[in-house]
């Protein structure tokens, strides 16, 4: 397999892993990272364990897409971000259509584009006290609580979406169907790889046709068409002027500063972040 620089696969019995390996970056999702991760999943189809796992490496699973890159638009160009937006997904559904069973384990922090990746693995496993959840910032729309909607029903999708910065932890992330289960954090590690040692013992083509039959039936109620639209979503409201707007006090005050203006206490006893609107200039 390739050397890569961004991340790491590690082969451990029954499992292998792919391990986002940017620690010092929270695990951003950069241009590079996303690069290798989908080469990673195309020579896994035939090479490595037959189970597939996901996981960060440092402090957190990931913090999201790398904003001096993935998450800039093609602010002049309104067709060209919609296809950046799509490619970020295509990534995503080849989790979806890959023939190997595919499992995230969450540590830490899972933020925004990293929630995609987890969304279309086939088993999820938490720790007790990760965060997961939308940005801070409330500068894209459409394109992240749409693909938990199947998973946690529309009204939790859109409380996820509508206070910027709000996040779950795993316990509610099992709760809300997002997560098949929440464990210690210090036994998340030794929990998949034995998920994936009893996942190994049914024979591969039974595990593909399991995986694509279930796989279907969700297409059946239209999860991929629904996907297909987020792109389009976000790309559309990245040209509005509320959005144009918002990343102009953004530049000027600075990304710190901007995002301490929306992080704020609790103000109910959820498991979400309800945050303040910044002052207008």
């Amino acid at each position: 397999m390739s050397d890569y620089r961004t991340i790491r696969v590690e082969h451990v019995g029954s499992l292998t892993w792919v391990v986002l390996d940017r620690p010092d970056k929270a695990n951003a999702l950069s241009n590079e990272l996303l690069d290798e991760f989908s080469d990673a999943l195309r020579v896994l189809v035939n090479e490595g364990g037959p189970v597939i796992g996901i996981r960060g490496e440092g402090r957190g699973f990931s913090a999201g897409y790398d904003l001096d890159q993935v998450g800039q638009p093609a602010q002049v160009n309104p067709v060209a971000d919609r296809e950046r937006l799509q490619r970020n997904l295509d990534r995503y559904l080849a989790l979806w259509d890959h023939p190997k069973p595919i499992i995230a384990a969450v540590h830490g922090y899972c933020i925004a584009g990293a929630t995609q990746m987890c969304v279309f693995a086939d088993i999820t496993v938490v720790a007790d006290d990760a965060r997961i959840g939308e940005p801070m910032l409330p500068i894209g729309g459409g394109y992240i609580a749409p693909l938990w909607a199947p998973l946690v029903g529309p009204k939790r999708a859109k409380e996820l979406a509508f206070v910027p910065g709000n996040y779950i932890d795993g316990p509610t992330a099992v709760e809300w169907g997002w997560a098949n289960h929440s464990v210690p954090a210090g036994r998340l590690v030794a929990v998949v790889e034995d998920l994936a040692e009893r996942i190994a013992k049914t024979p591969p083509d039974v595990l593909r046709i399991k995986k694509l039959s279930i796989n279907r039936a969700m297409e059946a109620m239209g999860l991929r068409d629904a996907t297909s639209a987020v792109a389009e979503m976000d790309a559309l409201l990245h040209t509005s002027p509320a959005v144009r707007d918002l990343r102009q006090w953004i530049s000027e005050v600075g990304l710190k500063d901007a995002m301490a203006a929306y992080r704020g206490p609790p103000t109910t006893q959820l498991t979400v972040n309800a945050s303040p609107k910044p002052k207008e200039e």
